[in-house]
């Protein structure tokens, strides 16, 4: 193996690729690490874990004056050194192998010796963050970041470096292996877990660690639920159903953390059963992947971490889908739609909290950035074993205009009708015993339209921030849901349409046109109606080819109980609003031109910037609203021309 190259000597042959004096090389190319026309995927994911780790290096703490913090990356968003950080030695060492570049290593090495001064535990864990009692279960996604760059690049590591990483790993494969069981935290841990065993038995030869990952990997085969073969656990209890039937499920853990290692578990084992099973998984799951490589977690158990490009704190869905690949085209096409989106949302060299984060303004974490740029060493790592597809012929299936599927298992709706997609849920299962996370009650959770991307979409009915160290704080004054809904204010409690666990539905689909109906009532977090009285409540959509009308009808009830409607619009401040009459207007989009009328007058509620802006899924909005609908039928019309 060539010793690593100076800085001097790489910038060298770097300015020689720019010059065309190689011959048309790049520079990995030139120095014999990368494959001759690689796949678009590959070319793809290269130059983005470039760009993202090459930004930050630029964040990492190189002062020993820094005390604690020496060593660690912090991004403006980070209220502290996120305490995984040092998983990027992966990507590290991926990238001084492949380059020689002396400064990759010399970074790692001060990731490793921040981890063991801040979040080493003696019992062989990592703490999630630096701070006394937090969560170890982070442990087994720092043991396979170290793992796979101890097996894959460990050529570059001197003896006593290689030996004090073996010898760490052990001590957190002993955690896991004690640790551990199928009912430890959420289904992502021990699923995690069931690679994580294998690789770290694989690399340091500890047959034990082998067993307890095939244990788990194959208890985890009992987690796919019944009827839509979607994996479940995202939440406790595992084994109880919601009244409705329904399990605990969400699309982003699932297509970015819990199915890639059970994809991986598979592969290093080769173990057919669970490749099977994940197979028809994927394929599940797929059914929630937008034609632009957006993941609809807009009804999911922990969707308090949806970005729309997937979720804040796992890995990426490109080593699930890409490295099964040639057992469904449609895999490929999914990874790579997916990793184009992730190139859209950067901003400043990493990966930011949605579409529109920074566009208004809000500082970015890394921790998207490290987790998702170990994804993409993933395929880099695995060069093009996965099938070259023609991604024309390949059609996700929301690229097909089929009218709706129901999906029992979550009691949500998928409608592609014309060139609007869309969701509707009444799914009941809440995250463990947290109430008013995602919605429910028949709301109209997403509505997406090829010449526009989403034009509504489902947050946290409450910003509440679960994992306060992985989510942001939310202090904007203009701070508001971005769900559409019928809602009433009581002494300071809302009550709403989509916070109604027992909502009824009913779709109909004919020639051209579906639609659905909700019927619900309106309810605070904890299900009950205001002490006057129960008020009920439903909402029509309808769904044609370019147009959607929605419907919204409230009884009249006592004089202060008097609702209004809430329809905050996917919009960019950027986008123009030209105002025609106080019962419509219209906003101006890159390709296309919504226009919004209404059969009541449309207020649009304060925002600082002229845009609500919420972290689930990180997009802007524009909030319009319809004051006392009790007792009048509210129609509003979304038109794309």
């Amino acid at each position: 193996m060539p010793a690593l190259i100076s800085r001097r000597e790489f910038g060298r042959i770097t300015a020689l690729a720019g010059t065309g004096i190689l011959g048309g090389l790049g520079v990995a190319e030139a120095l014999g690490h990368a494959p001759t026309a690689p796949s678009e995927l590959y070319a793809l994911s290269n130059r983005l874990a470039q760009q993202w780790l090459t930004a930050l290096l630029q964040l990492q703490i190189t002062d020993q004056a820094r005390g604690a913090d020496y060593g660690g990356i912090r991004g403006p968003g980070d209220a502290a050194v996120p305490g995984r950080i040092a998983e990027t030695i992966y990507p590290l060492l991926h990238r001084a192998r492949h380059t020689r570049q002396s400064r990759y290593l010399d970074a790692a090495h001060l990731l490793y010796r921040w981890a063991e001064t801040n979040v080493s535990q003696p019992d062989g864990s990592w703490l999630n963050e630096p701070q006394p009692g937090a969560w170890k279960g982070t442990t087994v996604f720092m043991a396979i970041a170290l793992a796979e760059a101890l097996k894959n690049h460990g050529t570059v590591l001197d003896l006593q470096f290689k030996t004090a990483l073996s010898g760490r790993l052990l001590r957190a494969g002993n955690f896991i292996h004690d640790t551990f069981t199928i009912d430890y935290g959420n289904i992502n841990y021990p699923i995690t877990a069931s690679y994580g065993l294998a690789l770290l038995g694989e690399v340091l030869d500890v047959p034990r660690f082998r067993q307890k990952g095939h244990e788990l990997a194959h208890q985890a085969l009992r987690f796919f639920s019944p009827t839509n073969h979607l994996l479940f656990g995202e939440g406790t209890p595992y084994y109880e159903t919601s009244k409705k039937g329904c399990y605990p499920i969400d699309l982003g853990y699932n297509v970015e953390e819990s199915l890639p290692s059970l994809v991986h578990y598979g592969l290093l084992t080769k173990d057919e059963e669970v490749l099977a099973a994940v197979t028809r998984a994927l394929q599940a799951h797929l059914e929630f992947m937008l034609p632009d490589g957006g993941w609809d977690n807009s009804w999911g158990t922990r969707n308090y971490k949806w970005t729309y490009w997937g979720s804040r704190t796992s890995d990426g869905c490109q080593p699930a889908f890409a490295l099964l690949a040639a057992r469904d085209p449609r895999f490929y096409k999914a990874a790579l739609r997916n990793a184009q989106l992730l190139e859209q949302c950067t901003a400043a060299g990493l990966l930011t909290g949605g579409p529109h984060a920074a566009a208004h303004g809000v500082p970015t974490s890394v921790h998207h950035t490290f987790c998702h740029l170990k994804a993409l060493t993933t395929i880099l790592d695995h060069g093009d074993a996965y099938a070259r597809i023609d991604v024309s012929k390949a059609i996700l299936p929301r690229e097909q205009a089929y009218g709706s599927r129901f999906f029992a298992d979550i009691n949500t709706w998928l409608v592609a009708q014309g060139s609007f997609r869309a969701t509707v849920t009444g799914y009941d299962r809440e995250y463990k015993a947290t109430h008013n996370g995602h919605a429910s009650g028949g709301a109209l959770t997403l509505l997406w339209h090829p010449k526009t991307g989403p034009l509504l979409a489902a947050s946290m009915t409450d910003y509440q921030r679960y994992e306060a160290g992985n989510m942001p704080p939310d202090t904007t004054p203009s701070a508001l849901g971005l769900t559409p809904r019928i809602e009433l204010v009581v002494n300071g409690i809302s009550y709403r349409n989509i916070s109604d666990l027992n909502a009824e539905i009913q779709v109909r689909t004919g020639p051209g046109i579906c639609t659905v109906t909700a019927r619900a009532q309106l309810v605070d977090e904890h299900q009950q109606s205001p002490a006057a009285g129960a008020i009920p409540c439903q909402v029509v959509y309808i769904f044609a080819e370019n147009k959607v009308t929605l419907t919204f009808t409230v009884a009249a009830g006592a004089p202060d109980q008097n609702p209004g409607v809430i329809l905050p619009l996917i919009s960019r401040a950027t986008e123009k609003v030209t105002v025609i009459s106080d019962r419509q207007l219209s906003v101006a989009k890159a390709s296309a031109t919504v226009t919004i009328t209404a059969n009541q007058p449309l207020v649009t509620l304060p925002a600082g910037s002229g845009r609500a802006f919420n972290f689930v899924p990180g997009l802007e909005a524009l909030p319009l609203s319809i004051a006392g609908i009790a007792g009048h039928e509210v129609v509003i019309e979304l038109a794309i021309s």
